[in-house]
């Protein structure tokens, strides 16, 4: 017992996971042993389960918030089983308010979590699902008159195919042209808005906001087999400058990875760690997870890591402070993206040019001109208010990040870039690479179906400008993907190959096509050139000429996209991480 006080005192452990994980002493005999000492008896939940009502009437959010778990009535008073006493006495009050006259029982968090899994998973499955309104998620995607359609929209096209192959392969060819054009011209004004001076705001990181006025901040972290990278994970986030017990972190996991979830039960997790159990079901998706551990949050603000973040140490007060400047209009924050692994190979090398234009120029210039911003996956910060009446993510979404940022904007949030960097795992060989980016394409295919169910109403929400934002962004997107080997033909045409006899274009949109061509190869290279300067990332521009090689992914992935988006709609193909993580070996 000495020497686990001992260890407590040198970090913020709490002491029955200071006991349990340094295996000083034994689960049931430690759970007596703090029952004696409390004047109580320990509970038992597997001999005698909690009542079902009790749970009901304290709800699982709440139970997942407080770490406790309402076991049974005796008399007039509430029996609640915790893990830790520290645990019971936070929560008392509101216990009380919503139980009436309550009493610890003592259990381990392993049983509670089993407990509550148990007699109500199936119940928090559902609701981690269906948070989402039915009319702004993907869920009712495959539904029988959206096959229709599809249908009929394919026979038309194989018949126009058979009956004038050469009309069919102009008018893709005229349009992957005009949505080039269109993603010039974007990348243009983007980049022309980079160049002005901003417009006077706060800095991002500001003063120090006074200690007394900090809010507890709860930061999400799904993890899904990734059993090799969870000690990593927990070293990194220790290293985040907020007071400890204003920090509150969850890591999620799915009940049945049982890998993820013994590495973590060995790692020496401190007191403002969480992990908190997603209920088994058959969607398996990271915005599922999301849902359902959000209930459990305790922070004012959320955010969201990915396994392999590698966060600013001041991240977070920055976020406090611009949160704090702003109005509740404001209601999400996005962080720069970056990677730690830039010069592993060619493929990182690209990733990293790519991640660089997108987050240091094209997404922080197109909120300059006011386009609404589709997010990324990590180092997200929400207000949490605002978050839960939107309903969070769409979990059948696999692309839930983008998705997030139309909904935002549809209901007249704004979302702010900030500048804080966090550094993550370039996805660095090409089959993962393809796999992920199919899983992004994916999303961005079900995120425009969605939103266009009735462009009437997402014009009204989102005004003109942001309707047509919505349209470029996402057409030209989705467009350059899936027809760019109808622009790749423009360099082979000279030598006499041709897609099929009959197609011929006009000798005017041959040269202007080529002209296009050369402006927007000019601008991704002066864009990738001034985003790399930006980053702590040195490398040769002249790896911008590789992205000729890296893009041509994407149309692979964009093809797997479309046909899981059929076969396949809400299929989450992993990404798996620490394969070349520099802490690797420590």
């Amino acid at each position: 017992m000495l020497q686990a006080l001992v260890v407590q005192r040198q970090g913020s452990a709490r002491l029955t996971d200071v006991l349990l994980r340094h295996r000083m002493a034994k689960g049931d005999a430690l759970y007596g042993l703090l029952a004696a000492r409390e004047g109580i008896e320990p509970a038992d939940l597997q001999v005698q389960p909690p009542d079902p009502r009790l749970i009901d009437r304290l709800g699982c959010p709440a139970c997942l918030r407080l770490a406790v778990l309402p076991w049974r009535k005796s008399g007039g008073v509430t029996l609640v089983a915790a893990a830790d006493a520290e645990d019971f006495h936070h929560a008392r009050a509101e216990l009380e308010a919503r139980l009436g006259p309550v009493a610890m029982a003592l259990a381990p968090a392993g049983q509670i979590s089993a407990a509550l899994l148990s007699l109500r998973g199936r119940q928090m499955d559902r609701s981690a699902r269906l948070t989402v309104p039915a009319a702004e998620s993907c869920r009712g995607w495959g539904s029988e008159r959206q096959i229709h359609i599809a249908l009929a929209l394919l026979v038309c096209l194989v018949i126009w195919a058979l009956f004038s192959a050469g009309t069919l392969l102009l008018a893709l060819t005229i349009w992957a042209l005009f949505t080039l054009l269109v993603a010039t011209v974007m990348k243009a004004a983007a980049f022309a808005a980079m160049l002005r001076p901003a417009a006077p705001s706060p800095p991002a990181s500001a003063q120090p906001v006074p200690l007394p006025r900090l809010p507890v901040v709860s930061v999400m972290v799904a993890l899904y087999r990734e059993a090799d990278i969870a000690p990593r994970l927990v070293r990194r986030l220790g290293l985040l400058d907020y007071p400890r017990d204003l920090l509150d972190i969850l890591l999620v996991v799915e009940e049945e990875d049982h890998l993820t979830r013994n590495a973590l039960a060995l790692a020496d997790l401190p007191g403002w760690m969480r992990i908190i159990v997603v209920p088994g079901g058959r969607l398996k998706t990271k915005p599922r997870a999301l849902n359902h551990a959000l209930g459990a949050c305790r922070g004012a603000i959320v955010g969201v890591y990915d396994a392999e973040d590698a966060p600013a140490p001041d991240q977070l007060r920055r976020v406090v402070a611009r949160f704090q400047q702003r109005g509740p209009q404001v209601a999400c924050l996005q962080g720069v993206l970056d990677f730690y692994n830039p010069r592993t190979n060619w493929l990182s090398r690209c990733f990293t040019m790519e991640y660089a234009a997108w987050f240091r120029l094209l997404l922080p210039g197109l909120e300059r001109i006011g386009f609404p911003i589709p997010l990324g996956g990590t180092t997200l910060f929400f207000r949490r208010d605002a978050l839960q009446n939107l309903g969070a993510w769409d979990a059948y979404n696999v692309t839930e990040d983008a998705d997030l940022g139309m909904r935002l904007a549809r209901h007249g949030f704004r979302t702010e870039l900030i500048d804080t960097t966090t550094f993550e795992e370039a996805n660095c060989r090409a089959l993962p690479w393809v796999k992920q980016r199919s899983r992004w394409l994916k999303g961005y295919m079900m995120t425009y179906a969605v939103h266009m169910r009735d462009p009437a109403l997402l014009w009204r929400q989102l005004g003109w400008w942001k309707f047509m934002a919505f349209q470029v962004f996402f057409l030209t997107t989705l467009s350059q993907f899936l027809l760019a080997p109808l622009l790749w033909m423009f360099w082979v045409m000279p030598f006499g190959v041709t897609l099929h006899p009959e197609f011929s274009l006009p000798p005017a949109l041959h040269v202007i096509a080529l002209a296009l061509f050369a402006l927007s190869e000019v601008l991704q290279f002066v864009m990738t050139w001034a985003a790399l300067r930006k980053t702590p990332n040195r490398m040769n521009p002249l790896w911008g000429l590789m992205l000729h090689l890296y893009f041509p992914l994407g149309s692979l992935a964009s093809y797997k996209a479309a046909w899981e988006l059929v076969s396949k709609p809400f299929y989450w193909d992993k990404t798996t991480h620490g394969i070349y993580d520099p802490q690797g070996g420590s």
